[in-house]
């Protein structure tokens, strides 16, 4: 009987088979690194200018949409330019050390290159201005940032994460008057969750359509 394989099949086959096998490995790591967030949670990010929100939100009061102009009306919340920076410190403390990033940024006419601390990979829409419609606060997601001396991520951000809310909207909205309200406790959330989801028209299962995120 004529042989069909030759006798180097078995060797080139298994060859091929530990090929794939690495490609698949290497993508995974490579699309790990890649989409991976920046900074761990709890990790307090260096930044040019040592903004304390602790400072600014809970001592100052200035309320968020000060800084984060476009949060109610776009999906960035903002980034304040210098200018709004220097509404105060053009006056208050231009004499500190901390501040000279600033104050040089301000007379050449550049930004400051802030470190994002909270970051989505890519591939994830993500939409300030309908969660903030809808009633989530700023504190859910970002937690108490007017206790943080130095911005921290408090929350993984990942897929898992943000379903849980999404397939559970009702533990976590809250009155509209309430969003900026580091501090805010609901009395029965439960309660209160299940008439905001009704009165803010939120749909359950729109929020688990796989296009809601991934466009």
């Amino acid at each position: 009987m004529a042989q069909i394989f030759s006798r180097y099949a078995a060797f080139y086959a298994r060859l091929v088979l530990l090929a794939l096998l690495v490609m698949v490995i290497s993508s995974v790591f490579a699309w790990r690194a890649l989409t991976s967030e920046r900074h761990a949670v709890d990790e307090t990010v260096d930044q040019p200018v040592p903004f304390s929100h602790k400072h600014h939100v809970d001592d100052v009061g200035l309320d968020c949409r000060y800084c984060h102009t476009t949060v109610e009306r776009a999906a960035r919340a903002g980034i304040p330019p210098v200018a709004t920076c220097m509404t105060c410190h053009s006056q208050l403390f231009t004499d500190q050390p901390m501040l000279q990033p600033l104050l040089k940024a301000w007379r050449d006419g550049t930004p400051i290159a802030w470190q994002r601390v909270n970051q989505l990979p890519d591939f994830v829409y993500f939409d300030h201005s309908i969660h903030v419609a809808k009633g989530i606060g700023c504190s859910s997601c970002h937690g108490r940032v007017d206790q943080m001396p130095l911005m921290r991520r408090t929350q993984t951000l990942s897929m898992k994460w943000c379903l849980d809310c999404h397939r559970h909207p009702e533990a976590y909205v809250r009155p509209r008057e309430r969003i900026y309200d580091m501090s805010w406790q609901p009395g029965d959330q439960r309660a209160l969750g299940e008439a905001l989801v009704g009165a803010y028209r939120i749909d359950r299962k729109k929020l688990t359509d796989c296009s809601l995120c991934h466009r």
